[in-house]
């Protein structure tokens, strides 16, 4: 999915409306709405729809988003610190330019995403879905992608730093284009994942660990 680089480039831009000041709340039709430069502190909007809509220097501080619905939906420059969307669906989502930490988001389902550009830390996707995501040069660490899903995954100019993928299902996973490559747990799982040479040649000690093979020169 084409990164949008602006606001006005989205095709629903001239429908937005500005967010009125209030709080979230639970299983709320969010649509054509443009929240901008906000402030949410543990907010219940559980089973919530956010459709055709623009956030911009938006935090999400903690809350619960179980079960929302993001659906092409375009973010810029927020910030997204610990809280949970867990079972949530994001479809046609981007997401430029942020910052999410310690996010509880298992099992998610994700279609057509696209993160860029984003510092993600302890963001927890165990048993989640992901079809057509693509994380561009953004920084993870600690990504738990344990039991989950990836199908047609890339990480184009990304660096992948302790991350888990014990027992994930992988389809099309290419990995090819990241520029660091760390996984702490899972090797076996990502039988059918694509990586360079350098990559094998540098994550080789640790493919062995998990198989079990003892590397000893003499």
């Amino acid at each position: 999915m084409p990164v949008v680089p602006d606001l006005a480039s989205l095709p629903y831009a001239r429908y937005l409306q500005p967010w009125e000041a209030g709080e979230l709340d639970r299983g709320e039709d969010y649509t054509e709405i443009h929240f901008d430069d906000v402030e949410f502190d543990g907010a219940n909007a559980g089973g919530a729809r956010f459709a055709e809509s623009a956030m911009t220097v938006v935090t999400f501080t903690g809350g619960n988003f179980d079960r929302a619905r993001l659906d092409d939906v375009w973010i810029a420059r927020s910030r997204w610190i610990g809280g949970s969307w867990a079972e949530s669906d994001l479809i046609d989502v981007q997401i430029l330019d942020g910052v999410l930490a310690g996010v509880q988001a298992y099992s998610s389902k994700w279609r057509r995403v696209t993160i860029h550009g984003c510092k993600i830390d302890s963001l927890n996707l165990r048993g989640a879905r992901l079809q057509d995501v693509e994380f561009r040069d953004c920084d993870l660490s600690e990504v738990d992608f344990g039991d989950a899903t990836l199908a047609g995954v890339t990480f184009p100019g990304s660096a992948i730093r302790r991350a888990r993928f014990g027992k994930a299902t992988v389809k099309k996973l290419d990995l090819r284009g990241a520029r660091e490559l760390e996984i702490a747990e899972g090797w076996d799982a990502l039988r059918g994942a694509l990586i360079t040479s350098v990559q094998l040649a540098e994550s080789a000690a640790a493919m062995a660990h998990t198989l079990g093979v003892v590397v000893r020169d003499r």
